[in-house]
């Protein structure tokens, strides 16, 4: 019963061919969406494929129903109407999935094209110019000839007066006596001098050199500007000491090149000289 009633059913075998017509026709009218033109190709492959399997049964059944053909187990039809009820329910799922993505599409659009109508245009108004009347140009007053008597006036009065040519000689004399004063007041005031503290590394020839000795002879150079300060050893390696000496020097008398050529002469203590630390005072 079952098989004959299958083989007697309507099927809408070409509806996916109407189904993409349609869709056509509403994107030449709508334009292409991306999103809802890859679910419905989904979908149309999806009713394409039930099309198939349902003319494929079709087939069998009408081949199984002519003379001679054995009748299948009640088993078997049995699947086959689970399988096509199933289909249906997975078809009309995918039909409302694709009604939701249209109407989601269409309020889109909606809302799209009421946000270009409020958008405001980018046309730029430019400033009106304000018309202002050129200015008057006002003539000066007339000169009224002076008189003589004016004149007279004029020459009777005296600007610079035998009072102010001798508050003047005052005031002159008081700023002489000022700036007399800060020049000596300066003259008397030592000048800064620039001085630095040089920390000198002397190195001996071998671990035998006479350290003592050798600082005697770094102490025994005296110049004008120079200082000697607090001295140590230090120890190098393999029993060899170096002197390291403080220093005190003025810069415009002593500077670090006179030091290193005094210090070099002592040729039988001294291998070399290394300045460790400069410092500005």
């Amino acid at each position: 019963m079952a098989t004959n009633f299958l083989a007697h059913e309507k099927i809408w075998f070409d509806k996916f061919k109407y189904d993409d017509a349609e869709r056509r026709f509403y994107e030449q009218m709508n334009g292409p969406v991306a999103g809802a033109s890859r679910q419905e190709n989904g979908a149309s492959v999806i009713l394409r494929d039930i099309a198939r399997a349902r003319e494929n049964i079709q087939k069998s059944l009408a081949g199984s129903s002519g003379p001679g053909a054995s009748s299948g187990t009640s088993g078997d039809h049995s699947e086959l109407v689970v399988r096509i009820a199933s289909l249906e329910v997975e078809n009309q799922s995918l039909r409302g999935v694709v009604q939701e993505l249209q109407q989601a599409i269409s309020k889109l659009e909606a809302r799209l094209n009421v946000l270009e109508k409020s958008s405001p245009g980018h046309r730029a108004t430019a400033p009106q110019t304000q018309h202002v009347s050129p200015m008057r140009q006002v003539e000066p007053p007339a000169k009224k000839p002076a008189t003589p008597a004016e004149d007279d006036e004029d020459d009777d009065i005296d600007l610079f007066g035998s009072d102010n040519e001798e508050e003047d000689k005052e005031a002159a004399q008081l700023r002489e006596e000022r700036l007399r004063q800060y020049a000596e007041k300066k003259a008397k005031k030592p000048a800064l001098v620039a001085k630095s503290s040089i920390l000198l590394d002397v190195k001996p020839w071998d671990d035998e050199t006479d350290m003592a000795q050798l600082e005697a002879c770094v102490r025994s150079i005296q110049l004008d500007g120079l200082v000697w300060g607090a001295s140590k050893l230090v120890p190098v390696g393999y029993g060899i000491r170096k002197l390291q000496i403080q220093c005190v020097v003025e810069d415009d008398k002593v500077g670090t090149d006179l030091l290193e050529e005094e210090i070099t002469k002592f040729e039988e203590h001294v291998q070399s000289v290394d300045i460790a630390a400069f410092n500005k005072i």
